[in-house]
């Protein structure tokens, strides 16, 4: 969707698509719809294997542990954001986000990683409302409706890690976060403990979406 949107505002010209896949992790499929996208846009893409560099990681530091799962998955969302702005620098460009408004709030994405860009286009956008605007602009209805990962390890899926359906958090954030609705309202349609564990991941994430914070020194005119 992101590219769509892009192209469109820009021009194929000035958009150039990174695919960043890992040997053993990525999926042939991902790929191939990566570059039918490509295609259909008209735009340049290129292909950078990861797997090199995480390697070097994994040699050079001295605590690396191959069993700590999220700190790896989040290392290698930093690599692609590593990769993504040394591009941007040298071609003087910038990096476009795709993260939607359901992963913004709810802190679903790596801070400094798949978070680390310079705009989000359909950051006000549910993924849900995502999925609509997609058939909207004519995407592929095969990649519409693939089950969303981040591929970063065999077998994961976003909604496994939410442990909730996109459709049910999009209507839960919706009432909460858009309407203002009293909690107790919320759990009277929905699981409480789903609305619990969703209204517990945006307090906890805040700072995923926030500037560091300074330690104020100066006084206040």
């Amino acid at each position: 969707m992101t590219a769509f949107l892009t192209v469109s505002a820009l021009g194929k010209e000035n958009v150039l698509g990174l695919l960043l896949p890992e040997k053993g992790i990525s999926s042939k499929q991902d790929i191939d719809d990566a570059i039918e996208v490509a295609n259909i846009l008209g735009i340049e893409y290129k292909i950078i294997e990861i797997s090199p560099v995480l390697a070097s990681f994994s040699s050079a530091i001295p605590v690396f542990d191959s069993r700590a799962k999220t700190a790896n998955g989040n290392l290698k969302a930093r690599t692609r954001m590593c990769i993504l702005y040394y591009h941007a620098n040298i071609m003087g460009r910038m990096v476009v986000g795709t993260g939607n408004k359901t992963e913004l709030l709810l802190g679903y994405f790596t801070k400094y990683g798949d978070g680390g860009v310079d705009i989000e286009p359909i950051g006000d956008l549910y993924k849900t409302q995502v999925r609509g605007l997609s058939k909207y602009m004519g995407i592929p209805a095969r990649i519409i409706e693939k089950t969303p990962t981040a591929g970063l390890w065999p077998g994961q899926t976003d909604e496994s890690e939410l442990g909730v359906s996109y459709e049910v958090a999009d209507q839960i954030l919706t009432m909460l976060v858009d309407e203002k609705k009293n909690i107790s309202e919320i759990k009277a349609k929905f699981p409480p403990e789903i609305v619990d564990k969703l209204a517990a991941r945006i307090s906890a994430s805040g700072h995923k979406i926030m500037p560091p914070p300074a330690i104020e020194i100066g006084t206040n005119p």
